[in-house]
């Protein structure tokens, strides 16, 4: 099923507004500097290992740490916990999800590394 160019810009634009509003977010919620944003905003990548066993535990893997539901329940648990890192790590990792959807990087099937819920990546 192929998404027509209004849709694509919408997603689009939906994605960058995400990943906008979650620096936002860091900058006002946390007293982290951003050099620790800087420094854990790809940690979320380290995922990709799990392709080396195979595709569908690397799947596995990057789907739990792109999640954006999971990285929400991070967030609310940081802040009503009252656990700064918790929260930090919520917002950063949310950013990151944010940011790959906006390279077309969806949550994966486990089939293939290039088949995601946005659609084929690559060739």
């Amino acid at each position: 099923m192929e998404i027509n160019k209004s849709m694509k810009k919408l997603l689009l634009a939906e994605e960058v507004f995400l990943f906008l509003s979650s620096i936002i977010l860091f900058g006002l919620a946390v007293e982290y500097s951003w050099w620790f944003f800087a420094l854990l905003f790809f940690l979320p990548d380290i995922s990709f290992l799990g392709y080396l066993i195979n595709t569908n535990t690397g799947a596995w893997f990057y789907n739990t740490l792109h999640h954006r539901g999971i990285m929400i329940a991070f967030t609310l648990a940081g802040y009503f916990l009252d656990v700064p890192i918790l929260l930090a790590v919520g917002i950063i990792f949310f950013s990151h999800a944010s940011f790959d959807r906006i390279f077309g990087y969806g949550l994966k099937y486990p089939d293939s590394f290039h088949h995601t819920h946005l659609g084929n990546i690559g060739k």
